[in-house]
């Protein structure tokens, strides 16, 4: 039986803040550990190792968002770089790899295609995002990285949803890797002065402002392409997210 002693000393969950935690055994060096009944995770008491707050968590998803390096939103937060190193692999590898959109009814639609290139590691190690964005709503519709072969522009078709490719009209510029995939009649390449690409390059632009690894000149390049995708992946979730609120 718990007593009063017990409850005094025991410390909430670091986690949840959950009052409603019990002593679970001991560490390796007799430290006492504890267990949250709300979210089942185990703690130490004024452990070495600090925890990361959950507060603490969704300042640096937030700012990952912005165009800052990993090593100013270590300083901005005040953790690790490893810890933020460790963080962000793992946010990145269960980022889903596949386009949300708002649902779409069958019916006319226009789409504006276009690639634009970033590197990995080197400049030398070009890869090239392929992007599709609804003009009407201004959803990201399609999205694959890889390099500007005829087969990277197969995958952008297939990443589009099945009703944008049995609908949509696409707006390209004069790319043969377009020409060989897209069937003709949902194809119109296109001159930029026509301006049927407007929101596609506009879109491009605010890539390379939010994301620092896309900058044309930076310090903050992405040296792991698991990362890159991620990041990319992670920020066009978040840039439909906004539209659709």
């Amino acid at each position: 039986m718990n007593t009063v002693s017990d409850l005094i000393t025991r410390p909430n969950c670091p986690y949840c803040n959950c009052e409603r935690t019990f002593k679970n055994g001991s560490t390796h060096n007799k430290k006492q550990k504890y267990l949250c009944k709300n979210c089942k995770r185990q703690f130490v008491k004024n452990p070495t190792k600090k925890t990361i707050s959950l507060s603490k968590k969704k300042r640096i998803d937030h700012l990952l968002l912005e165009k800052i390096s990993l090593a100013g939103i270590a300083r901005t937060v005040g953790v690790s770089k490893t810890w933020l190193q460790n963080y962000v692999n793992k946010k990145y590898a269960e980022t889903p790899r596949k386009i949300k959109v708002s649902e779409k009814p069958k019916g006319k639609m226009s789409i504006e295609c276009d690639e634009m290139w970033s590197f990995v590691k080197k400049k030398d190690n070009k890869q090239w995002i392929w992007l599709a964005i609804d003009q009407e709503t201004k959803e990201i519709v399609g999205f694959y990285l890889g390099d500007r072969s005829r087969e990277s522009a197969k995958k952008l078709w297939k990443s589009f949803p099945p009703v944008v490719r049995q609908c949509a009209v696409c707006y390209t510029y004069f790319w043969e890797s377009y020409q060989r995939v897209i069937p003709k009649k949902r194809h119109k390449p296109v001159a930029k002065t026509t301006g049927k690409t407007n929101h596609i390059e506009r879109l491009n632009n605010t890539l390379r402002q939010r994301l620092s690894r896309l900058a044309r000149k930076t310090l903050s390049f992405p040296k792991k392409l698991e990362n890159h995708l991620g990041a990319i992946w992670n920020f066009i979730h978040h840039y439909n997210q906004c539209l659709s609120v």
